[in-house]
């Protein structure tokens, strides 16, 4: 495991080999320019793309009342304009080279991106940083992108199993900053003024909360002087010994809700997705929980799939998964079914449950699920989008940078008494369940 210091301990004007090229990894450096941003790359040979990210260390989690939904607004407005290049201009340059350009928020980044050929790094460095450092939020964009995200937010709405995720999270984290959809809501995008989308602007996406990340066929130094021009009027602006954000690790996790919010829908599926209190993503039980999540729930051979689908046809999809943050996670079941079916659904769900907490797992499901870890990883990894978007999360999220190696190894210590005390300590948690079909609100699961 790494133990090179956070970007937050790193002198400003200096670059450090965070993983040397081997162990599942190709050369890894970091270089923090004064001013505080942070440019992170992984050189690899062999292929002949490069992708390229700019990430703000701020999401829906980190909006407050007046400025609720400007995370994914601006994730929207970046793209309209800067003071050299109109909408229409970002788009034909990055097209003009067949890049494979996009954008995303979550509940903790907001992430531009694009992924090109290795000689067109210089432009799409040029272009993204332009959108992310210049942006001019031009006012008549503003409202033809409130109507975008309005649309954005009704097709969310329109696809019940996707709704039922945002459900989920308003009740069982309530009124806390994880409860809120990422998207915004129809409410609070028709409510924000450009001037509150600008001041989350000028806050959040200053050089030292801004993490530049690139994998592929590259040189480091040369990415470092292209980022460094691309910021070159931010950076000017900045105090020269300021040192980038630490990252988002710890703190005190906010109440949760256990119990049943029931939204009626006269969906053809009644959705169902059931919760338990889960780990933090730095928690030493993490990799554990995540070989336990993949025995449940992931793939065809998984006791959910089994039970649920093959031998009783109650769903057509059922899955498992444990997503986490910096102080708090969930672990979450979904399953799909005709809404004559839920309750058998439900039942045979928490049979398996209740199962898995007393007994644990096989060794032979321990086996299996590591393998099948272990391959989705490495061949998850082989793009350079994934790596780059590896490098993002572990700069963003985590106080290490690991090789993929080293995550294979932590898997691989795994043993079947980890998985049963994760299983005891997180399967016969409060339950928490949120369900969207033709039920009456008060419908009793």
């Amino acid at each position: 495991m790494s133990d090179i210091p956070i970007a937050a301990e790193q002198e400003p004007g200096t670059t450090v080999t965070i993983l040397e090229p081997g162990a599942g990894s190709g050369a890894v450096r970091r270089t923090v320019l004064p001013g505080g941003l942070r440019i992170v790359t992984e050189a690899v040979p062999g292929v002949r793309s490069t992708a390229f990210g700019i990430s703000a260390t701020t999401g829906s989690r980190d909006e407050d009342g007046e400025h609720a939904g400007s995370a994914h607004f601006l994730e929207h407005l970046l793209f309209k304009g800067t003071a050299t290049r109109d909408a229409l201009a970002i788009s034909a340059e990055l097209d003009g080279v067949g890049a494979n350009h996009n954008a995303y928020t979550t509940k903790e980044q907001t992430t531009y991106h694009a992924k090109v050929l290795d000689r067109d790094l210089p432009l799409a460095v040029d272009v993204v940083s332009d959108m992310v450092a210049n942006s001019t939020l031009p006012p008549d964009e503003v409202e033809t992108e409130r109507g975008v995200i309005l649309e954005e937010i009704a097709m969310y709405e329109d696809e019940p199993g996707d709704l039922v995720h945002d459900v989920f999270a308003a009740h069982y984290f309530g009124d806390s900053d994880l409860g809120r959809s990422e998207l915004g809501t129809n409410d609070t995008i028709k409510a924000l003024p450009r001037e509150r989308i600008l001041e989350q602007y000028r806050e959040c996406y200053t050089p030292d909360r801004l993490v530049v990340t690139a994998a592929g066929n590259l040189d480091h130094d040369h990415v470092v002087r292209l980022v460094g021009d691309a910021f070159a009027g931010p950076l000017a602006a900045a105090r020269p010994e300021t040192r980038a954000a630490a990252p988002r690790i710890g703190g005190e996790a906010a109440p949760t809700h256990p119990g049943t919010v029931v939204v009626r829908r006269e969906t053809e599926q009644a959705h169902l997705l059931l919760g338990v209190p889960g780990v933090a993503r730095n928690d030493e039980r993490w990799y554990a929980m995540r070989v336990l999540s993949t025995v449940l729930g992931a793939g065809m051979s998984s006791r959910l799939f089994q039970e649920v689908r093959e031998k009783r046809g109650l769903a057509y999809s059922v899955y498992s998964f444990a997503p986490s943050y910096a102080e708090t996670g969930v672990f979450q079941v979904y399953a799909g079914c005709l809404p004559e079916k839920a309750d058998e659904a439900l039942a045979v769900i928490r049979g398996e449950l209740a199962r898995a907490a007393v007994d644990g797992v096989t060794e032979e499901e321990l086996v299996r699920a590591k393998g099948q870890i272990a391959g989705s990883w490495v061949l998850g990894a082989e793009s350079t989008n994934a790596r780059m978007g590896r490098l993002t999360v572990h700069e963003l999220s985590y106080p290490h940078h690991f090789s993929l190696d080293e995550d294979l190894a932590l898997f691989d210590a795994v043993t079947d008494a980890d998985v049963t005390s994760v299983a005891a300590d997180l399967l016969g948690g409060p339950e928490t369940l949120a369900v969207i079909g033709p039920f009456a609100s008060d419908r009793e699961f």
